[in-house]
């Protein structure tokens, strides 16, 4: 299941490495999860509900669904997509509730002060937006701690294979996974990257606590900027939880992070970018796809997408959803439907695709917890996602000196993220070390810039949700 070749990326793989996987061996490298290790072992059950006991398989990758939890040397509730394989370790699967097999008394472990972390700017997440909130932070002389819960930093980036759109200034005619590296490298000395370290609260203003080295560590930051992302969304199916039903970004990041191959036959339901996109990128790591289906009676991506797939005989079915999916214990197949104009299925049209691989792209959703917990005002605005925190073009919150960007902001593109975050690092180090006509011209040109490629037809939806988000924030 491993790829050999790959028409862009090339795979280093670590050291050959072996663990136990409910007491049978299992070949894996360094450097790989556990989870995609035992993909490309074969298993593709991780986990059961706790209820019914159904199998549950390798579904968001990011941390961000309990699908892949398992007990990894004892220690139960892993999350196994986000830990490293190691030698010698004792994975096994999970039944129910995780429970320490010997709890240690309070005894064991002495009360002690929580480490304290104090820096200018804080930055809660490596993808596209943190990392340019960072770098802008520090270009004018704050002092910056980054926050990463993967092993990997670059977020999104680091399994994206395409070229961007836009203009110079968006990186246009670079691939994503090579943006990711630009990124890293325009780091100053003055940034410092914590990676498998999430942040799991906001509990006083400018006062976060993270996990790092399995201890809870205190951060206290004179500015903060969140830019945790977006998960996922499921759609709502029969048998939608069998192992075989990925989130887009999960065959992205098995394909083009691991070179593990997700399937032999994929189903990819949703032509909006990242679906056409990921279907494309499935095609070149030898995956055959079946069909794209959509529910709407147009396709969302870019034309330059889905010509691509159309080329390579791919065919793009519109008013079309997934019915059904079947299989006994994992992915087998999926039956879909055509649509009317009022979305009611269309008896007679049902259709049965072979598969092993059925991949979801319906659609993210903001990752916004911590704004809840610090007491943000939220505004629920569909266009830009859902649930998101109000806040002024500079990306600041009603929480003074908490910001938000990228994802967690509004769903967009990589590029509109890398704006924002330069937005509200720019913001920040203004405020705490004040202005010059150069941060004042940098700042002018990145808040045009991102008018610029939210402009034409296609920024057309996030011009409404900023409208409306305007209009929520002017009632504070």
């Amino acid at each position: 299941m491993r790829l050999d070749q790959h028409p862009i990326l090339s795979f280093d793989r670590g050291k050959p490495i072996t663990f136990t996987f409910d007491g049978k061996p299992v070949n894996a490298n360094e450097g790989e999860s556990i989870a995609a290790a035992l993909h490309a072992a074969g298993y593709k059950t991780l986990s059961h509900s706790l209820k019914l006991g159904r199998p549950r398989g390798f579904f968001c990758a990011i941390g961000k669904c309990s699908s892949c939890m398992m007990q990894v040397n004892g220690i139960p509730n892993v999350k196994t997509c986000m830990v490293l394989a190691e030698e010698g370790m004792d994975v096994r699967t999970q039944h129910g509730w995780g429970e320490l097999k010997n709890k240690p008394s309070s005894r064991t472990y002495p009360r002690r002060e929580m480490p304290l972390l104090e820096t200018d700017v804080a930055v809660v997440g490596a993808g596209p937006a943190g990392l340019s909130a960072a770098i802008y932070a520090s270009k004018f002389g704050a002092k910056v701690l980054v926050f990463e819960e993967n092993t990997k930093v670059g977020g999104q980036l680091i399994k994206q294979t395409h070229m961007f759109f836009g203009s110079r200034d968006h990186h246009a005619g670079v691939r994503g996974i090579d943006i990711g590296d630009k990124l890293i490298s325009q780091l100053g000395d003055n940034v410092e990257i914590m990676t498998e370290t999430p942040v799991v609260g906001y509990y006083a203003p400018g006062e976060l606590a993270v996990i790092r080295d399995h201890r809870l560590h205190r951060v206290r930051a004179k500015k903060i900027i969140v830019a945790t992302g977006a998960s996922e969304n499921m759609l709502a199916l029969p048998n939608n939880d069998l192992p075989g039903v990925y989130g887009a970004g999960a065959v992205q990041t098995l394909m083009n992070v691991y070179g593990v191959l997700p399937g032999k036959r994929m189903l990819m339901v949703g032509a909006g970018n990242i679906g056409v996109i990921v279907a494309y990128q499935a095609l070149q790591a030898g995956v055959d796809v079946a069909a794209v289906v959509e529910a709407l009676p147009v396709i969302g991506a870019y034309q330059v997408h889905a010509s691509k797939l159309r080329r390579c005989g791919v065919p793009i079915l519109t008013r079309h959803t997934i019915q059904t999916t079947w299989g006994d214990g994992q992915v087998e197949g999926a039956t879909i439907v055509r649509l009317d104009d009022n979305w009611r299925q269309i008896p007679g049209t049902e259709q049965d695709i072979a598969c092993d691989t059925i991949c979801l792209s319906v659609g993210l959703k903001p990752t916004v917890e911590i704004f809840f917990q610090a007491g943000c005002s939220m505004a629920k605005i569909p266009e830009l996602g859902g649930d998101i925190p109000i806040r002024n073009e500079f990306m600041e919150t009603s929480v003074e000196g908490l910001y938000v960007a990228g994802d967690a902001s509004s769903i967009e593109e990589a590029s509109s993220a890398m704006l924002e975050g330069r937005l509200a690092g720019l913001d920040a180090v203004e405020k705490l070390k004040g202005s010059s006509d150069e941060l004042q011209e940098l700042k002018n040109h990145v808040k045009e810039s991102l008018d610029e490629l939210r402009a034409g037809p296609f920024g057309e939806k996030i011009r409404q949700g900023e409208k409306k988000l305007q209009e929520e924030a002017s009632r504070l």
